[in-house]
């Protein structure tokens, strides 16, 4: 009973963790990349649909991204929603494809992503610590009910921990890379 208790909070961490990283992944750093457009929804059709499943999108510089659609009816409607993001991009359209130039990011712009970045970081914390929450209750009604001993609880909350710990020091770490990655000019 404790050992899929276990392996549950653990595969929910690591989910977690995965997360945080696609987080870190649609952050910007004065390098072109597709995560960060992908998922933006462009009016296709009347309906919103996720860019990537309207075009192609690949890096031909460092610093551009080329948007290719695959219907091109489309292109006016995936220039707007570039457009229209929130992330500072101006595309160009020539007719058949898209490029989208990444300006060199100000040291505020630098400093306001580093501080993003540190949010999603704080959210999938506490997400691996809501798991454990979970996990723990989980142990402590075993417990209750007799089904385990109190040693094998308190062997049970310290392993958990330990993962715990484990998970968490995995996020400072992508963090602590994003934050590098970010201040470098």
């Amino acid at each position: 009973m404790i050992d899929d208790t276990m392996t549950e909070a653990e595969l929910k961490m690591v989910a977690a963790v995965d997360h945080t990283r696609a987080e870190f992944a649609k952050i910007r750093t004065g390098r072109a990349n597709p995560a960060l457009i992908t998922d933006l929804p462009v009016e296709y059709y009347g309906t919103p649909t996720p860019l990537q499943q309207v075009a192609g999108v690949s890096v031909p510089e460092p610093r551009m991204l080329l948007v290719s659609p695959y219907d091109a009816s489309a292109l006016k409607a995936i220039e707007r929603a570039i457009a229209g993001s929130d992330l500072g991009l101006n595309p160009s359209n020539d007719g058949r494809v898209i490029r989208v130039v990444f300006p060199e990011l100000t040291e505020e712009r630098r400093r306001e992503f580093v501080k993003l970045a540190k949010e999603r970081a704080e959210d999938g914390r506490v997400s691996v610590r809501n798991i454990r929450r979970s996990a723990k209750t989980e142990i402590g009604r075993l417990r209750d009910q007799g089904e385990i001993t109190e040693d094998d609880e308190r062997r049970a909350d310290k392993a958990l921990q330990e993962i715990t710990d484990r998970y968490v020091g995995e996020i400072d770490g992508l963090v602590a890379n994003k934050e590098k990655e970010l201040l470098e000019v």
